[in-house]
């Protein structure tokens, strides 16, 4: 493996559709209501997909509008992270990437639901390591509510649809937006506490029919709640002290975009005050994978984020799995 090469930030850029459910709209069919989600979830409203719009459609305008911020349209390889690719089987990434004009590039997708950013930036970065290409389109994206039960409150209310990519060149770890030490993590143990349990070799060998229930996506949101408060704590302690950080040294917290009491409790617990962290959960809901570099392009596009600050990124999700990493946020055109 080659020595010295990082795997380098360069372009940004995300997509949401146009479709917009708020909570009102929510509450005149499950019973709910606005203050009940936005006191559980922090969530106001949330994108959605229209009929016929598939996870690849929201790929392509995001990764598109990265190729465009780095200046240079050109990627020597695809990752796509997603839960709800466009079908089982092929992958979605090699179909991104013909429709991005990119050619036969190797092209991928990486399965780790929430945590699937992080787990990418991983791939990606040993992709440039290893001398594979100089230059990777990392996209996350997902329609989760093509997943989501329409009539599960639990669900319905806190999942949404988007997409956030970033190109990532060759370069050297101390440059600014270099990613920095990556922690990574698993424990399938409790993987029944993040599930769609039909679908899958498991219950198709079965050889009989699912329950309709469980063709969705479902959550145990008491588990995860603990587990995620536990694990994007310590995973992210783990990351700044690699890089040689301490909590005040951080300028800016981005962690995956769950649930907002989720992102209070981390933050508090990291000593991370209110005015470092990024959020846009209040807009967009939980876009699932894309919910990080979604939330970097809007920052950086609106001016919380900028060159020079010190980034700590972290994310939990279904695995479980969960991750965390730093880096110093760069120079970049946003979209």
């Amino acid at each position: 493996m080659s020595t010295g090469r990082a795997a380098v930030i360069c372009g940004i850029g995300s997509y949401v559709p146009p479709d917009v459910v708020t909570n009102e709209d929510l509450a005149r069919r499950l019973d709910t209501s606005d203050e009940w989600i936005r006191s559980r979830t922090g969530i106001a409203r949330r994108c959605v997909v229209a009929p016929g719009t598939a996870t690849s459609d929201l790929a392509v305008e995001a990764g598109l509008r990265a190729l465009k911020s780095a200046g240079d349209e050109r990627a020597g390889a695809v990752v796509l992270a997603t839960t709800t690719p466009d079908q089982p089987c092929p992958a979605t990434a090699p179909q991104v990437a013909a429709r991005l004009g990119l050619g036969e590039v190797p092209a991928f997708d990486v399965a780790a639901v929430c945590s699937g950013f992080l787990y990418g930036l991983a791939s990606s970065a040993g992709l440039i390591a290893a001398g594979v290409t100089d230059r990777v389109l990392l996209i996350a994206a997902d329609a989760f509510t093509t997943i989501i039960n329409p009539e599960d409150r639990t669900t319905a209310v806190i999942f949404a649809d988007g997409a956030g990519a970033v190109l990532l060149r060759a370069g050297s770890p101390e440059e600014p937006g270099a990613v920095g030490p990556l922690v990574l993590g698993s424990d399938g143990g409790l993987s029944h506490l993040i599930e769609v349990p039909a679908g899958g070799s498991r219950q198709r060998s079965s050889g009989r029919e699912p329950a309709p229930e469980d063709r969705f996506f479902r959550m145990v949101g008491r588990d995860t709640y603990r587990h995620a408060v536990e694990r994007m704590t310590a995973t992210s302690t783990e990351a700044a002290e690699r890089a040689g950080w301490r909590p005040c040294d951080v300028d800016r917290f981005a962690a995956h975009q769950a649930n907002a009491r989720i992102l209070d409790a981390v933050s508090e617990r990291l000593g991370i005050p209110g005015e470092r962290r990024l959020s846009n959960i209040a807009r967009v809901g939980n876009t699932g994978a894309a919910s990080l570099p979604l939330l970097l392009a809007e920052s950086a596009a609106d001016g919380r984020l900028t060159a020079g600050h010190r980034l700590l990124l972290t994310a939990f999700g279904g695995g479980l799995s969960w991750g965390a990493t730093t880096l110093v946020w760069p120079e970049v055109q946003t979209i």
